[in-house]
Order: structure tokens, then C-alpha cells, then sequence
């Protein structure tokens, strides 16, 4: 049994359950279809905020289930998930690049909504990511958390860029994603700064 749980609980283990929606891309990208990088644009963006949400919910999961090993489990490991978020997003940029093909066209697609808050969205992934080892935790000491701050903002611009793809047409996959972290980060500010306490006599 504790083979067992030293399995589960192993970085490499978690690391390859991470990495197992990559595999079928990396295998499509390697075949002869033409269409193979616009088909694997949205999927890769779509995992990279599947990630981020997991990342981002340990705290407020672990708040309202008080005492599960769920939360405390996921509050263990989100770093792990905030990486994997950043690896499929730079696989997404990646891809988009590759697909527009021209540095022309990146640029004059810039100006679009969906495109500029996407881009701001990576950038801000970048720090978060490079910061994500032990060394930078015990290196940077308290600025470290509000580096990783950043997240909410790259939350809330990836909320939008998902959004406002194809007119608007991906709000609803977006809501569905993202809807639960907001509703569970409204209850942590009710409950950390709104709620009524207790009068001490």
C-alpha cells in the first residue's frame, strides 16, 4: 500500500497525467494533415486554461471543504498544474504563429481583441512559470505570492480572449470553465473580508 501511495503521490506520476492530452497532438502535428496545427490551436489553449482553473481553485476548494484531502492534495500540487497551464499555452502561441506563418500577419492581427488580451495573458504566464521552483519560493520570500497575484489577472484576460473568439461564439465553452472559479472566489472574498463576525463583548 505505500507503494502504492509513493506511486501517486510522485511528481513524475502527476508530471505524466499532465501531459497525457499532449500526447494525441503530438502525434497528430507529426502526421501528414495539412489541417493538423489549426487543429490543435484551440485544444492546447483550452487545456492551458483547464490548468490554470485547477491551479486556482486549490484555495478556495480547500476553504470550503475544510479537512478533505482533496484541497489539500490540489494545494500541495497546484504549482504542477500552473506549469503544465504555461507549457500548453506556449504550445498554443507556438501554434498560432505557426499557423498565421508571417510576421505580417501576427502584427496586423494584433489590434483584435481576442488576440491582444491572449497575448498579455502569456506574457504575464512567463514570470509565474519561471518563478515556480522551490529556489525562487525560498529566494523571493513574501514577493513571491505577490508575484503569483499575477495569476488573476491572466485569469481575467484569458476569461476574455477564450470569450471573444469567433464573435463572441467561445462565451459559452468559457462560462462553462470559468463560472465555478468565480463563484468560488466570490465566496472566499464573502468569507475572508464580508462576512458578518462575531461581536466580543
Amino acid at each position: 500500500m505505500s507503494k502504492f501511495k509513493a506511486f501517486w503521490g510522485h511528481p513524475f506520476t502527476l508530471w505524466a497525467i499532465l501531459s497525457l492530452p499532449a500526447i494525441p497532438m503530438i502525434l497528430g502535428l507529426t502526421s501528414d494533415d495539412p489541417e493538423a496545427v489549426s487543429n490543435f490551436l484551440h485544444p492546447t489553449g483550452e487545456f492551458a486554461a483547464r490548468f490554470m482553473i485547477i491551479a486556482m481553485l486549490a484555495s478556495p476548494l480547500a476553504l470550503v471543504f475544510k479537512g478533505w484531502r482533496g484541497p489539500r492534495w490540489l494545494k500541495r500540487n497546484r504549482r504542477y498544474f500552473g506549469v503544465a497551464a504555461f507549457f500548453y499555452a506556449l504550445a498554443h502561441t507556438v501554434l498560432y504563429l505557426v499557423d498565421l506563418g508571417t510576421v505580417q500577419t501576427v502584427v496586423a492581427d494584433l489590434p483584435k481583441f481576442y488576440i491582444w488580451t491572449g497575448w498579455i495573458a502569456f506574457v504575464i504566464f512567463v514570470p509565474l512559470a519561471i518563478t515556480s521552483s522551490d529556489y525562487f519560493v525560498r529566494k523571493m520570500g513574501r514577493n513571491w505570492k505577490t508575484l503569483q497575484r499575477a495569476t488573476y489577472g491572466a485569469a481575467v484576460l484569458t476569461l476574455l480572449h477564450w470569450a471573444a473568439l469567433h464573435d463572441w461564439g467561445g462565451l459559452g465553452p468559457a462560462l462553462v470553465h470559468f463560472v465555478p472559479l468565480c463563484l468560488l472566489e466570490a465566496y472566499r472574498v464573502w468569507y475572508w473580508y464580508l462576512r458578518p463576525r462575531p461581536q466580543i463583548a
